[in-house]
């Protein structure tokens, strides 16, 4: 009998060899078991309202004024709402054709992009125009129409860092390209090495792939490391000996929990070291409101700034985006929110920044409670999350464990991760979605649970830890604490 289309046999090869680990056979075991019954935690995904972080006032009025516009017309709505938020309202309304029910531009609405042109150049200090900033639906649709137009066979090489979020792997994959990696090494911290850099492009061009893009994910997910200046000097220099587009996903910008190494955008650094490079050196910069302190995961907000692209390739890019019409309307708002929040002096501004201050703090105590937590536990070894959302400890699985892993079916890591659900409903991601060195095994959590919860959590997976590791250890035991 022939194949249809649609039967499994006959897909486009590419959707059968895509994967996507965070959403994978973790992911889906956890949705049974709650479907069952039992407690689950997710912590595959980096979702701050689903573990419970409560939305910003002000953008959540905002946004509710133009969904319903006709609360402006009530002669009450000022008992209800504050002037600041009816008066943004009013502005992000004027700047649609029809409220939110209309499309926009494909690039997104101008005046929001001009409020993100003025965000990048006082974070920055250098100029940024609003025609070379697309709003998109999370900066993961930003990420895959860039790729989209940078590979064309699979004899084009993508550099991504290993470990790495898989919307890389996925959509290159699914793009018919080739992923090189770059080790991160997490013995200096998942630090970046530039000479790891040229031997992956060394070898890639030995193999006849043409090298034609680098992603860097700063601060890093699942790796939780901010990038310094000195090495994303080093970085765009790079690009620039090798022709590379530099593709920046700096989601996590708000997210830093240490004072030591503070957030500093690949555009600026670009710009500051001048010509010829900050002419030369084609750079994408992503952005959302998914992260942060905002944690608007379901609204599907983003952007990208296009540094150095040509002319006739920003139309190209302008035309692809233009096949889905227009991005979110009421996502392109709070976007517009986030890069231009309340001003001191606004009715909104003490609450906005007692509710965004509160959040950050909570992180950056959650994130010191989870590393401790994993380097207090027998085998496991957690550098300090100093941005993102995200632990990423070093699992040392004994032999045995190795062995019953292999028996079972299932990759190490992976086989760890079941067990871990199965006992205390953690749901997390193996390593091994993220990619690591061979023999060496991870997991990834996000420090996301509610605070209060998170001792609890811990104490949980100590207990599961030390009775897996007694269980298949003979012995076997390291611990950093």
């Amino acid at each position: 009998m022939s194949l249809k289309a649609l039967d499994y046999e006959s897909l486009n090869e590419n959707v059968k060899n895509c994967q996507y680990a965070v959403r994978g056979e973790l992911y889906l075991r956890a949705s049974e078991l709650q479907k069952e019954g039992k407690k689950i935690i997710f912590t595959n995904v980096g979702n701050p309202h689903a573990l419970g972080q409560k939305p910003l006032t002000f953008p959540r009025q905002v946004v509710a004024l133009c969904q319903a516009p006709f609360l402006l017309d009530n002669p009450n709505v000022g008992m209800i709402f504050p002037a600041d938020a009816i008066a943004r309202a009013k502005h992000y309304l004027s700047l649609t054709s029809g409220g939110l029910g209309a499309y926009s531009d494909s690039r997104g609405l101008p005046g929001v992009r001009k409020e993100v042109a003025e965000f990048i150049q006082r974070r920055d200090g250098y100029p940024s125009d609003p025609e070379l900033i697309f709003l998109t639906d999370g900066a993961s649709k930003g990420v895959m129409q860039i790729l989209n137009c940078i590979i064309r066979n699979q004899k084009d090489g993508i550099l991504v860092p290993v470990p790495q979020y898989p919307l890389y792997s996925a959509t290159i994959s699914l793009l018919g390209g080739t992923l090189v990696p770059y080790y991160l090494e997490e013995t200096d911290n998942w630090g970046l090495d530039v000479n790891n850099l040229r031997q992956s492009v060394a070898q890639a061009r030995s193999q006849g792939i043409t090298v034609r893009a680098m992603v860097i994910i700063n601060p890093g997910n699942p790796t939780g490391q901010c990038l310094s200046e000195a090495n994303l000097r080093e970085i765009l220099k790079f690009c620039c000996d090798e022709r590379l587009v530099l593709l920046g996903d700096e989601v996590y910008q708000q997210n830093i929990y240490q004072d030591e190494r503070p957030f500093i955008s690949s555009k600026k650094v670009l710009m500051d070291m001048g010509a010829p490079l900050s002419k030369e050196v084609q750079l994408i910069s992503f952005h959302t409101v998914s992260k942060g302190y905002w944690g608007e995961c379901g609204q599907r907000g983003g952007y990208f700034e296009m540094t150095n692209i040509p002319p006739r390739t920003v139309e190209e890019i302008y035309k692809v985006a233009s096949i889905a019409l227009s991005p979110n309307v009421s996502a392109q708002i709070f976007m517009g929110l986030m890069v231009s929040p309340p001003k001191p002096g606004d009715i909104s501004y003490d609450q906005f920044v007692r509710e965004s201050k509160g959040i950050l703090e909570s992180l950056r105590r959650r994130a010191r409670i989870m590393t401790d937590g994993f380097n207090s536990c027998k085998n496991v070894v957690c550098n300090f999350t100093e941005g993102a959302m995200y632990s990423f400890p070093q699992i040392k699985l004994p032999p045995k464990a190795i062995q019953a892993a292999k028996q079972a079916g299932k990759v190490p890591d992976v086989f760890y991760c079941l067990k871990l659900l199965e006992a205390t409903g953690i749901s997390t991601v193996p390593g091994s979605g993220f990619g690591q060195k061979e023999g060496v095994f991870h997991l990834r959590t996000t420090i996301l649970p509610a605070e209060e919860e998170m001792p609890e959590i811990m104490e949980s997976f100590k207990k599961f830890n030390d009775e897996f590791m007694s269980q298949y250890g003979d012995n076997f035991g390291y611990s950093r604490m």
